[in-house]
């Protein structure tokens, strides 16, 4: 890509104002969708008979961190959808109680068969993207049903296994010492405190979905993510074209994305922001992303 339409993606970027995260883009479809744990809220925009692209969120996050992603994908033909996971946000009634037998626990096996449903409910292969925490759950996904995807992005995604949290910044050497429900705790506090010096519209709007988002089910996400299942090997040989995408202030160093996007031998893509490229690079994003859905279609 010329410098011309890098330097546009930018500038596009950086001239989002703060705005009112609830209000999806003209013409979203809002729908609930019956999955093995309960029923998930969705959102869908796009001709229906577009190719189809999957967002999933992360912990304590909706389907409403794509809002500014869906416009753009819809304009070019896509048919894009996201959905909240269960027991975050309006999916908080779905749950591991729900299950047949019941569980206790939001398990990764729960998210994961979600997934799934939610990737069946649809003809041919989707692109899917994963935020976070559902990174690696779309890593999972798709090593366990390659026949859905079209590509796979690693949005943010925990970039090494095991104790996910020992390589961030700063406080990476306490993970080893901290409980599940100490870590979300902390995490939480740091989201509703603002740390991050987020906009007003948007602090606002993550302040009113922790109304809604079940604490049990963001402590049971960050125990997983104290337990990231080792996939590297059968990433990399997957032929399903992949990307890395991360902002330079990422939760963890550059290099460990750039490392991990190497092992899985994925493209790399570093944006000029942090942990949510998604809300502040969303133009760069897509830019990205449609770039390797060229690839993918090159290799049909």
């Amino acid at each position: 890509m010329d410098q011309a339409a890098l330097d546009d993606a930018r500038a596009l970027d950086e001239a989002i104002p703060d705005l009112d995260w609830r209000r999806l883009p003209p013409g979203t479809e809002r729908s609930w969708f019956d999955a093995p744990s309960g029923r998930l809220a969705r959102i869908a925009l796009g001709p229906v008979d577009g190719q189809r692209i999957v967002l999933i969120p992360g912990a304590t996050g909706s389907k409403e961190d794509f809002v500014l992603m869906l416009p753009l994908f819809a304009s070019a033909g896509y048919r894009v959808e996201s959905y909240d996971l269960a027991g975050q946000y309006e999916s908080a009634d779905a749950g591991p109680w729900n299950l047949d037998p019941p569980r206790t626990q939001y398990d990764e096996r729960l998210f994961l068969d979600d997934l799934l449903a939610v990737l069946d409910d649809g003809a041919g292969r989707a692109h899917v993207l994963g935020y976070s925490f559902a990174g690696t759950l779309a890593e999972l996904a798709l090593l366990e049903r390659p026949d859905r995807f079209a590509t796979l992005t690693l949005l943010s995604a925990p970039p090494e296994p095991g104790q996910a949290f020992r390589g961030i910044k700063r406080i990476g050497p306490l993970s080893s010492v901290t409980t599940p429900r100490v870590g979300a705790g902390l995490m939480l506090w740091g989201i509703r405190n603002n740390l991050n010096k987020v906009p007003p519209g948007r602090i606002a709007f993550v302040r009113e979905r922790f109304a809604l988002t079940r604490r049990e089910s963001v402590d049971d996400i960050i125990g997983l993510m104290m337990r990231t299942p080792d996939v590297r090997a059968d990433l990399e040989a997957s032929p399903v074209p992949k990307l890395v995408a991360v902002g330079e202030h990422d939760l963890w160093p550059s290099d460990l994305h750039e490392r991990f996007a190497r092992e899985i031998g994925a493209r790399y893509a570093r944006y000029r922001t942090g942990h949510s490229p998604c809300e502040t690079a969303p133009h760069q994003l897509v830019r990205d992303m449609m770039a390797l859905f060229d690839e993918a279609e090159g290799r049909q």
